[in-house]
């Protein structure tokens, strides 16, 4: 065994790891069991990468709340708006995604696994309730998990809400 692995400082950094992986641990198992007993949708696969974000960079301008609940509404409807007008091309989903990215932009809500999400909708043909659940009330809870989570770890969270 490494000797310097087992130094305090590289104790300390494999606790923080585990913390922070014990955070997304926590947003997804209460996204899943939430939605199990309310029967509606909390979770999606790019929401995965937002709790990476969210519990592993929180100080991150791309991990605060305005761009994980921006992001991924924005991203979404923009995939929304091109499936329910255009329908599922490959052009169409390019330009969703293009879309996507530039009103991200602007917004000052760019949130890279947010990205996913045209592409999850188009690919998925979701329905305009794909928005609410689990978009928005599953990026809301992740939001929920993560300002708790680093109350409890004493660090602060949001850096800025909006």
């Amino acid at each position: 065994m490494n000797p310097s692995s087992t130094t305090p400082s590289a104790l300390r950094k494999g606790i923080a790891y585990g913390l922070q992986g014990a955070g997304a641990f926590l947003a997804v198992l209460a996204a899943l069991l939430l939605g199990q007993w309310s029967e509606v949708a909390l979770l999606m696969a790019p929401f995965g990468a937002s709790c990476v974000l969210a519990f592993a960079v929180p100080d991150s301008p791309l991990a605060q709340p305005r761009s994980i609940v921006g992001g991924h509404l924005l991203s979404t409807a923009i995939g929304l708006v091109l499936l329910h007008t255009a329908g599922f091309h490959a052009w169409s989903a390019a330009l969703a995604l293009g879309l996507a990215i530039t009103a991200m932009q602007w917004t000052r809500t760019l949130h890279p696994p947010a990205g996913a999400d045209p592409l999850l909708v188009m690919m998925a043909g979701s329905a305009w309730s794909f928005l609410w659940s689990p978009v928005l009330l599953g990026s809301l809870l992740i939001v929920a998990v993560a300002w708790g989570y680093h109350r409890v770890c004493r660090r602060t969270y949001p850096q800025r809400w909006l």
